[in-house]
């Protein structure tokens, strides 16, 4: 039975893209057939702006974008900031601040770029090991001497602050400090880092915030995701789609699951299968 849907937003990192990073043909085959069918296709993503992959960017038909886990709204297109909900300077420096006291990589993002210590990025195998991420991180942040100095001259809200942990049991503690602030909405999308948002920002309430001004109703809302950060999406979004791979959690919110893993291009075969008219 095909949905009728007018929206379908992604995750990227264990959802679109491959463990490799990678965007296969038949992906941006299917993603341009469902715009060309009229139905908005759009990233939503904890990445920043900085970080969605050109070969993304360039799918014909897509317009959209949700970076920092729903805290900017972008439309690509014009170059503008439809909304955004940014983490005050004294939350964010106090988060900064414990994340300090562990071995992490500290990040910031302002205007849709990604800041980090330049002697973390060069050590970016301690967090990371020799990966496709470890790669993503080096080649999209932007390196400072010292980040905090970075943070107190800019003086100002930040779309995010990220820490990534060498050690799990650090991070289980840095988690239990960071949950105690007011103000803050944290996620975990890796099994090592924390991610924290301002109070209420998600990538749901974003999906359904860009699809009112659209004016398409939040049932014909399709979004397909695989991690801690994605379930706000899931659960607000028509229809909720788990990848196969995606953690067990994810699974049981989601009203459907993929048949096949991101390697395999999933979110293709499901939408291919499940909305696209043609063929029918």
């Amino acid at each position: 039975m095909k949905h009728r849907i007018k929206m379908i937003g992604f995750d990227l990192d264990g959802t679109l893209l491959t463990e490799q990073k990678e965007l296969g043909e038949y992906t941006v085959r299917i993603l341009e057939r469902a715009a060309e069918e009229g139905i908005e296709i759009l990233p939503v993503t904890g990445r920043p702006l900085c970080g969605l992959p050109e070969e993304v960017r360039k799918i014909r038909g897509l317009r959209y974008a949700i970076t920092a886990n729903g805290a900017r709204i972008l439309d690509l297109a014009s170059g503008t900031v439809l909304k955004e909900q940014l983490v005050d300077t004294k939350t964010a420096g106090q988060i900064l601040d414990i994340l300090g006291k562990y071995d992490t990589l500290r990040e910031i993002y302002y205007d849709g770029t990604g800041y980090a210590q330049r002697e973390q990025l060069a050590q970016i195998e301690h967090f990371f090991g020799e990966s496709a991420m470890a790669e993503y991180v080096r080649s999209t942040r932007c390196p400072v001497e010292d980040l905090m100095e970075k943070f107190h001259t800019e003086n100002r809200a930040v779309d995010k602050v990220q820490g990534v942990f060498a050690d799990l049991e650090e991070r289980k503690k840095a988690l239990e400090e960071i949950e105690s602030l007011t103000g803050v909405t944290v996620t975990k999308a890796l099994k090592n880092n924390i991610e924290v948002n301002a109070a209420g920002v998600n990538k749901g309430d974003a999906l359904v915030w860009l699809a009112k001004r659209l004016e398409i109703m939040p049932k014909e809302t399709l979004a397909f995701g695989d991690g801690n950060n994605d379930f706000a999406l899931l659960e607000k979004a028509g229809t909720g789609v788990a990848m196969k791979n995606g953690i067990e959690e994810i699974k049981r919110v989601a009203d459907e699951m993929t048949e096949k893993t991101n390697d395999e291009e999933g979110v293709a075969q499901f939408i291919e299968t499940y909305v696209l008219k043609k063929g029918e």
